[in-house]
């Protein structure tokens, strides 16, 4: 539903065109959730950006619970980031949410021995813009420093 990137060690910016619906939910919560997929449900996750929660009630499509924040945390995914929005800005018919993580909730297999999350592990899947193709990640191609 949304772009994603890192601001700093403890923030993240997600990018939401204006005209979804989420973008009502997150405004009126000052809250939301980072639900990052993987291959397993993939297929389900791409059917819930292609429908509008104002025309169908996405809410059955992946069981979840409520995180200690309140927000939706979708129990298949492997890592989920439970944040609050500490500032927005609009552009070129985007809304721009600035997050603070207030949680993280993540599968302990997908963890490596610093109990950091293993991305040969977990491999979160990317949607690439402007193909709209999905990327296989998890493959390391440094060193650890």
């Amino acid at each position: 539903m949304a772009h994603i990137g890192i601001v700093s060690h403890s923030k993240l910016l997600l990018s939401v065109h204006s005209s979804h619906y989420s973008v009502k939910a997150i405004d009126e919560q000052d809250k939301l959730s980072v639900n990052i997929i993987d291959e397993a449900f993939l297929a389900a996750a791409d059917y819930t950006g292609t429908v509008s929660e104002a025309k169908t009630d996405k809410s059955a499509i992946f069981p979840y619970h409520l995180g200690e924040a309140g927000m939706p945390i979708i129990e298949q995914s492997p890592l989920v980031m439970e944040c609050e929005v500490i500032d927005t800005y609009e552009i070129d018919g985007f809304k721009n949410y600035i997050c603070s993580i207030l949680n993280t909730y993540i599968e302990e297999d997908m963890l490596d021995e610093k109990d950091k999350p293993d991305y040969a592990k977990l491999k979160p899947v990317l949607f690439e813009m402007p193909t709209y193709k999905y990327l296989r990640t998890g493959d390391s191609i440094t060193t650890n420093y």
